[in-house]
C-alpha cells in the first residue's frame, strides 16, 4: 500500500527547527536497524555501539541513556542530582521553567529558584542571588544549577563561561545540568567538541538534544560524572522514557554523530539563521524594513526581533512563526537542517513587503 502524503513537503516556515522533518540520512539509519530481531530494552548491538561513540566524545566515564523527549531528558537529570527537599537554580527563561508545564517540579518534587537573565545566560552573580540558605529547613536547598546551550534566547555559553559556573557551583555543593537541546548548534557554532563545553568544563549531567537537529523523537540523557548523577537505569524506567524497541532510538542518535552529521546539519541551520540576519540588517540600514530591530544576538539558529503587532501578524499569516512577547512585539524566527537559501530569501521578501505595507498605511 501508498500512503500519500497529507500535507505540502514544500511548505516552510521560521517557528521551530521541530518542524523539520526526519534527515534523509537518519531514516536510512532507520531502515538499517530494522532488520530481524534485537534484544529489548537497550541490550541491543545499536545502543551497545551508541556508548562506545559516546564515551569517544565525552570521555570514557560517561554513561547514555536514550529517551523520547527534551522534558523527559530533564525531569530525569535533574532528579538524578538532587535529594526530594532539592532546588535548582536557573534563568527565568529556562525551558524547565516556562515551556514544561511545571513538570520538573511535578513530577520530581523539587524546586525551582529562578534568577532574571537578560540574553538568557546565568554568570557567577545570578547564580549567587538564590544560591544561599544552606541548613535552612524553611527553604529548599540550592544544590544544582542547570544551564541551557544554545539558551532560550539563542545565546552561547563559551567553555570559560561554563568552566566558570561549574566552579562557582561545586565550590558549594551543587551540581550542574545543561539542557542541551541545541548543543550541535552550540558546538558547531563555537567550533569546539562536545568535551569542551561539558565534560571538560565540569558538567555532571546532560540532556542532550536530538528531535532538534533531524531525529524522529529521540533526545538522551548523557552523565558525565557517575558519582553525582544516579539512578538514571531506574528513574527512565519510573518517569516512562524507557523505549522498548531502543535500538531505534540509539540508531538515531549514532546516525548523527556518523560523518558528523549532527554537526553538519547544525551548521548549516546556524548559517541559514545568519544569513536571514544579515539581510534584515541589510533591509534596516537602508530604510526599506521600517520599525524592525533586533532584541539578541544571534549567534546559533534564533533570531530575536521586535516590529510593529499588525505587521508581524500579517507575515505569519504567510510565513509561521511564533511570538515571543506580544506586549513589547518581539517575535522568534527559528530556521532548521532543512532551511534553504530560497526560503530565507523568500522570508525576507515578505518582511519587507508587509514592513513597507505598514508604512504606507501610516
Amino acid at each position: 500500500m501508498t500512503v500519500s502524503p497529507l500535507h505540502d513537503p514544500d511548505w516552510r516556515g521560521f517557528a521551530s527547527d521541530n518542524y523539520a522533518g526526519v534527515h534523509p540520512e537518519v531514516l536510512a539509519a532507520l531502515a538499517a536497524a530494522n532488520g530481524g530481531h534485537q534484544v529489548a530494552y537497550g541490550e541491543d548491538r545499536y545502543t551497545a555501539r551508541l556508548r562506545e561513540v559516546i564515551h569517544a566524545h565525552f570521555g570514557e566515564r560517561a554513561e547514555v541513556f536514550p529517551v523520547f523527549n527534551g522534558t523527559g531528558a530533564n525531569v530525569i537529570s535533574l532528579t538524578s542530582v538532587l535529594p526530594r527537599w532539592g532546588a535548582v537554580v536557573a534563568a527565568a527563561t529556562a525551558h524547565i521553567n516556562t515551556d514544561e508545564a511545571g513538570a520538573p517540579e511535578r513530577m520530581t518534587g523539587i524546586k525551582l529558584l529562578t534568577v532574571a537573565a537578560p540574553d538568557g545566560k546565568l554568570t557567577d552573580d545570578l547564580i549567587g542571588r538564590e544560591a544561599w540558605g544552606w541548613g535552612n529547613e524553611h527553604r529548599a536547598q540550592p544544590l544544582a544549577v542547570s544551564i541551557t546551550q544554545t539558551t532560550e534566547l539563542g545565546t552561547l555559553y563559551r567553555p570559560d563561561e561554563v568552566r566558570a559556573i561549574c566552579r562557582f557551583a561545586h565550590d558549594r555543593g551543587m551540581a550542574v545540568h545543561v539542557d542541551g537541546s541545541r548543543l550541535w548548534n552550540a558546538a558547531a557554532a563555537l567550533g569546539v567538541p562536545f568535551r569542551e563545553i561539558t565534560t571538560d568544563a565540569g558538567v555532571d549531567v546532560l540532556s542532550l538534544g536530538g528531535t532538534k537537529n533531524g531525529l524522529l523523537g529521540v533526545e538522551a540523557v548523557v552523565v558525565l560524572d557517575p558519582d553525582r548523577a544516579t539512578g538514571l537505569g531506574y528513574l527512565r524506567k519510573l518517569t516512562m522514557q524507557l523505549s522498548s524497541k531502543m535500538r531505534f532510538a540509539s540508531a538515531q542518535l549514532l546516525a548523527l554523530f556518523d560523518d558528523d552529521l549532527g554537526l553538519r546539519s547544525a551548521a548549516h541551520a546556524n548559517a541559514m539563521a545568519a544569513r536571514l540576519r544579515a539581510a534584515l540588517e541589510d533591509g534596516i540600514a537602508d530604510g526599506t524594513l521600517p520599525g524592525l530591530a533586533f532584541t539578541q544576538a544571534t549567534e546559533a539558529n534564533a533570531l530575536f526581533a521586535t516590529l510593529p503587532t499588525d505587521a508581524a501578524d500579517r507575515i505569519r499569516e504567510r510565513v509561521r512563526f511564533y511570538d515571543w512577547n506580544r506586549a513589547r512585539g518581539e517575535v522568534r524566527w527559528m530556521t532548521a537542517w532543512d532551511t534553504t537559501e530560497t526560503d530565507v530569501d523568500g522570508f525576507v521578501a515578505v518582511v519587507r513587503e508587509e514592513l513597507q505595507r505598514g508604512r504606507a498605511v501610516r
